[in-house]
């Protein structure tokens, strides 16, 4: 059998999946509807004015420790969403974010927020008069829905409290759950995120109706059985048959035409595991940057096997 990244990385602990960074055309427009549509709160945002773009940092609500610069430590928890925006754009009546889901630009497919209650939720977000992808009556999965942001990203609604499920029990509050996006291969997919980032395959979800798997993988998430109720699950998503096409690639969102950007994994210890991953896979790893030689210091960027960028910060980073 081949293997592709076969050896695990030892740096690869105490991590956890930070962001999920989304472009968005006007930033006011995207702050404002996460904030009054699910109840998101901007913690962080930084303006870099000699790139014009600026970041915003936004969760549900939690206590954040600070850092150096007395910010809020956005990089210390999992739940975070990041919303870049490039000046300008939102003055560009041509310009439109591309949201993954539609030919020939598929990749990224959605965030997802976990309820307790999803009939309920769902049907407050229906009197703040917010638009439906997919209602919970719509198609065969009646537990779930698809809202549309501003941009037309995609946001799954799930509800977290189960019979099945270990916790919780009561209702904690919505979560920012986990993020989806489609790969070509699962078996280097796979052995990438467990060996090279240290991540727990939590379930391998079949469909055979629909011809495809949904692989789940977290940090500090037990079993599957609580899934549904932590934050920072990455969700790969492998339709049968596209292993086999060689000239088969999603759109990472990175290219033209834009729209998700990446997620990011913080860890104690960034420089020691971006220097393992180096020392072990060499030419086998994509860099975009390497640790610590991009123009911004101290991150960096490394690539899946579809060329999906994952961001690798330290904790308590300051911005």
């Amino acid at each position: 059998m081949t293997t592709y990244f076969p050896t695990k990385i030892t740096s690869a602990k105490d991590m956890l999946v930070n962001h999920t960074c989304l472009r968005v055309k006007d930033a006011a427009r995207s702050v404002k509807f996460y904030e009054e549509t699910f109840g998101m709160k901007m913690y962080l945002k930084k303006d870099f004015p000699e790139a014009k773009f600026s970041l915003y940092f936004l969760s549900f609500p939690k206590e954040y420790a600070k850092t150096s610069k007395g910010d809020p430590d956005v990089f210390g928890s999992s739940g975070i969403l990041e919303l870049t925006h490039n000046w300008g754009t939102e003055n560009d009546a041509d310009y439109k974010i591309n949201n993954g889901n539609t030919e020939p630009h598929r990749g990224f497919g959605h965030i997802c927020v976990s309820v307790a209650d999803v009939k309920k939720y769902c049907e407050q977000l229906e009197a703040k008069n917010v638009a439906f992808k997919k209602r919970l009556t719509d198609g065969t999965m009646k537990e779930i829905a698809f809202v549309l942001d501003p941009d037309n990203y995609w946001i799954e609604v799930i509800q977290y409290i189960k019979k099945e499920s270990e916790s919780p029990k009561a209702d904690i509050g919505p979560i920012l759950n986990h993020t989806m996006y489609r790969i070509k291969d699962p078996k280097p997919t796979l052995e990438f995120y467990q060996n090279v980032l240290g991540m727990k395959l939590l379930i391998a979800d079949d469909h055979p109706n629909g011809k495809f798997t949904n692989y789940f993988l977290a940090y500090g998430i037990e079993n599957n059985s609580s899934r549904r109720s932590g934050e920072g699950v990455v969700e790969l998503c492998h339709n049968w048959g596209t292993e086999d096409d060689k000239d088969f690639k999603y759109h990472t969102g990175n290219t033209q035409p834009q729209g998700y950007g990446h997620i990011c994994v913080s860890t104690p210890n960034p420089e020691a595991l971006c220097k393992e991953i180096e020392s072990v896979y060499g030419d086998k790893i994509q860099w975009a940057p390497k640790w610590n030689q991009g123009k911004m210091k101290q991150i960096a960027f490394i690539k899946d096997p579809d060329g999906y960028s994952v961001e690798i910060i330290k904790r308590g980073f300051a911005l």
